[in-house]
């Protein structure tokens, strides 16, 4: 316990001394009084997206896998009334064993907590890599909601679950011990996805997630998918409602199981996803790390607050 109140404190102290970025909104409109800054000189200049809501998931704050930069590149390209954090933001599993905290990762706490302050509806549903934000469920800090599951109305009417989803994946609630391997074995591939990025960087390739093709190619992976995916549907269905917004599984998808529209977010280790809806109530999975570009993101380093590092892993 006091390993755990100790990680606790020393995550709330650094990201409250490190000094916050320079005062930008999401889509890079600067403050009043300030000059805008322009995120990149090309094709990319003054393209801000606007969306009613957006849910993003599986971040893991506080590791080397954490894509910090495409995500910050991605905040500052957006805007929207309603943000939900859907689990796992921040990897209280990995600080456990170890401090990492760079300035890009500090900033991405601070990217959010300026759009609550700005008037965004920030909504967080902590997840099993930070369960302890579970304790603090109905509280609100810093215009964040700290709730354990929520219910979205789209703006056409339907209702959806939003829940990260880790109370539906057996290994996780009935094998706790197997589930630490498994993410020490999926860090371990994470790092083989960076070292093969590094190469595909130098040699001007774009992003590509190994790790998210071996899981497609894999049976055993693809069944467990399709549990947990059939699993969730069960619950949202049970509650009554049009669908289900969740993440854990790292895995991006849309589709129909048995009239519930299951919608997985993805996340920010491997294929840098992105649910949105749009005005009219229309869902969207924007897949980010395929729309972008090293280069792209070369030339906004140049500009922007951020130096972008290597690719990292857990």
């Amino acid at each position: 316990m006091l390993r755990r109140n100790a990680g606790r404190a020393h995550f709330i102290k650094a990201t409250c001394n490190q000094p916050s970025p320079s005062p930008i909104r999401a889509g890079g409109g600067a403050s009043a009084g300030e000059p805008r800054m322009i995120a990149d000189q090309s094709s990319f200049e003054g393209a801000v997206r606007r969306y009613r809501t957006i849910f993003i998931s599986d971040i893991h704050l506080g590791t080397r896998g954490c894509q910090a930069e495409l995500l910050l590149d991605f905040i500052r390209s957006v805007e929207c009334e309603h943000l939900y954090l859907v689990g796992d933001i921040i990897d209280g599993w990995k600080l456990k064993g170890g401090w990492f905290w760079p300035q890009a990762h500090n900033d991405v706490v601070q990217k959010v907590l300026r759009l609550a302050r700005k008037g965004c509806k920030v909504t967080y549903v902590p997840g099993n890599h930070d369960e302890f934000g579970r304790d603090f469920a109905g509280l609100k800090f810093g215009g964040v909601t700290v709730v354990k599951d929520a219910i979205h109305k789209t703006a056409d009417g339907r209702r959806f679950l939003v829940t990260h989803g880790d109370e539906f994946d057996g290994v996780v609630m009935h094998a706790r011990w197997l589930a630490f391997v498994g993410d020490w074995a999926y860090r371990t591939l994470l790092m083989l996805n960076t070292l093969l990025n590094r190469v595909r960087r130098r040699l001007g390739l774009g992003y590509w997630s190994l790790s998210a093709y071996l899981k497609v190619k894999v049976k055993n992976a693809l069944q467990f998918i399709e549990n947990y995916e059939e699993a969730i549907a069960e619950e949202a269905r049970r509650r009554r409602v049009d669908g289900v917004v969740c993440g854990h599984i790292h895995k991006a998808e849309m589709r129909d199981i048995g009239g519930v529209l299951y919608m997985n977010d993805g996340d920010w280790v491997e294929s840098c996803t992105a649910l949105v809806e749009h005005g009219d109530g229309r869902m969207e999975i924007l897949h980010w790390a395929q729309e972008r570009s090293w280069s792209t993101l070369d030339r906004k380093s140049k500009v922007g607050p951020l130096a972008l590092p290597e690719p990292a892993a857990a």
